[in-house]
């Protein structure tokens, strides 16, 4: 049984029990065994540890997990402290910087700073072999991470989803509240950052809607 440590282990509670769960835990038991596996299996619900149910102000969504050794830590679009931050990451800092003002380049890729701050770093799937992108894709986490979204959606405070390129833009179906955002765009990656993540401005767009509900703005800057 996964402890979290926050309102997320009632509301996750029952999940854990399903057949697809049960499932793919016990395909993961086997893989960490025989493969190396990211991220470290202490690390796969670190999104949710750091950003209560409750706390949630913005959701980012990525794909898989990084894939190179030392990169993954739980956080969608994070890495280790002295680890080089990833050409997505590095064009999300500057968006960031072109949008707020707030310059995180130079410094690091870790955004645990972010998660302690409300915002949500989940990944779609949650683990990956080494080297190996889409390893794990369709192996029950999209169940996983779907039903987290629901959940998500349930809530009546006001939240932003930020949903960048394709696959995290298929997410949007399941985001039917009318009290939350949805922000969507192209993929920060270098491949397709130039159509349309450049210049889409989220970062202020989050906070503006954020503070028209009267809830605090997120720093949007690193430690």
């Amino acid at each position: 049984m996964v402890n979290f440590g926050n309102d997320w282990d009632k509301l996750l509670e029952d999940e854990f029990k399903k057949d697809y769960y049960l499932k793919l835990r016990q395909f993961l038991a086997n893989e960490y065994k025989t493969q190396r596996i990211f991220p470290g299996m202490y690390d796969i619900f670190n999104a949710m540890k750091l950003t209560s149910y409750n706390d949630v102000k913005a959701v980012i969504i990525g794909q898989d997990p990084y894939h190179g050794e030392g990169q993954a830590h739980g956080l969608s679009f994070s890495v280790k402290k002295g680890v080089a931050p990833p050409p997505s990451l590095v064009n999300i800092f500057k968006e960031i910087k072109s949008d707020v003002g707030i310059d995180n380049s130079g410094k690091h890729g870790e955004l645990t700073k972010w998660a302690k701050n409300g915002v949500l770093l989940l990944n779609s799937v949650l683990t990956v072999r080494a080297n190996t992108p889409k390893s794990h894709q369709g192996m029950g986490w999209e169940i996983f991470t779907d039903d987290v979204i629901k959940l998500l959606n349930l809530r009546e405070k006001p939240m932003v989803f930020l949903l960048w390129g394709r696959d995290a833009k298929n997410k949007a179906k399941l985001i039917t509240n009318p009290n939350h955002c949805i922000l969507m765009s192209a993929h920060p990656s270098p491949l397709s950052a130039h159509n349309g993540f450049f210049g889409c401005k989220h970062f202020s767009k989050a906070n503006e809607f954020l503070i028209s509900k009267g809830i605090e703005p997120i720093d949007w800057s690193i430690d």
